[in-house]
């Protein structure tokens, strides 16, 4: 019977470390069967709130659950992360080991290692097994830290920061797996400063700027709603007037305005021809443009 709770959810949750609140009241649900990225600045808070997550911190206040399990029950903490497979910002493996020897010291931790899937990563990622990890590339460190979770067939891949040092050709085969991984019907939360590679992939997004959630819906409904309207007028037009609920953001100069807009578009639209405006151009923004709107002045 497939579980009905959501794969991640979050209650209020903080974190702080002395006077700097890393993460601030946060509350969200990744739904299971879908990748949601996971963006936000350097020191937004997106690592600290994987680490509460994942057992690794402890929150200050509120409440955190995992595949159904609360994360400060210990116990049923323990056994929601033995489904779940964690690729970390900064790659830790064991440098004195060769990449043949970490594949079957991982293995041997895992019942839903699966050893062809090892192999074919391998051949794919091109890893020499005898090789010390203490040797390799940052790239081929990263592609040997994402064949450690590829390999496995988790409930939850959790990725922070996964393409971190890949080539395009390694983003490539990253992103295909992604995808690949998300039709088997495992749920996929990842963190990235990569917006392209999100917008290609994503089914839901959560942008997180300065420990609080900004925004936190499907990609397809963002890419709907928000919008640059263009607008000239015959004269000087206050921007007061377009001060209107959805309008993130104006710029103006002499009779042109543009306005920014997460909603109420056509609102906008019948106020400027309202004022009699001499060109209405509605400009669709994309991912990388919602993020910069969303952050803007952090």
């Amino acid at each position: 019977m497939t579980e009905m709770f959501p794969a991640i959810e979050t209650r209020d949750l903080s974190k702080v470390y002395g006077s700097l609140e890393a993460v601030r009241n946060l509350s969200f649900c990744v739904e299971r069967n879908q990748i949601t990225a996971f963006l936000g600045q350097n020191g937004a808070g997106k690592s600290t709130t994987i680490k509460c997550l994942l057992g690794m911190l402890r929150p200050s206040t509120g409440d955190a659950s995992i595949l159904g399990k609360n994360t400060r029950d210990r116990a049923a903490s323990r056994v929601a992360r033995q489904k779940i497979a964690y690729v970390a910002e900064n790659k830790p493996l064991y440098g004195y080991m060769t990449v043949e020897q970490m594949l079957r010291f991982t293995g041997a931790f895992y019942q839903d290692w699966c050893p062809e899937m090892a192999t074919r990563l391998v051949a794919e990622f091109q890893l020499p097994v005898d090789k010390k990890i203490k040797r390799l590339s940052k790239g081929m460190r990263t592609k040997l830290a994402l064949l450690l979770a590829f390999a496995r067939k988790p409930e939850l891949l959790i990725l922070d920061e996964p393409t971190e040092g890949l080539d395009p050709v390694g983003v490539e085969q990253f992103l295909q797996m992604v995808v690949a991984r998300a039709a088997e019907g495992i749920t996929v939360f990842f963190s990235s400063h990569q917006i392209s590679e999100v917008e290609r992939i994503a089914d839901h997004v959560c942008i997180l700027d300065k420990g609080r959630l900004k925004v936190d819906s499907p990609l397809d409904y963002l890419r709907q709603s928000f919008r640059r309207m263009d607008l000239v007028f015959p004269d000087f037009c206050s921007e007061q007037d377009f001060r209107i609920p959805g309008v993130q953001r104006i710029e103006s100069n002499g009779r042109q305005m543009s306005v920014f807009v997460n909603k109420n578009s056509d609102m906008v639209i019948e106020r400027a021809k309202y004022l009699n405006a001499t060109s209405v151009e509605v400009v669709p923004l994309g991912l990388r443009e919602i993020f910069l709107e969303t952050v803007r002045g952090s």
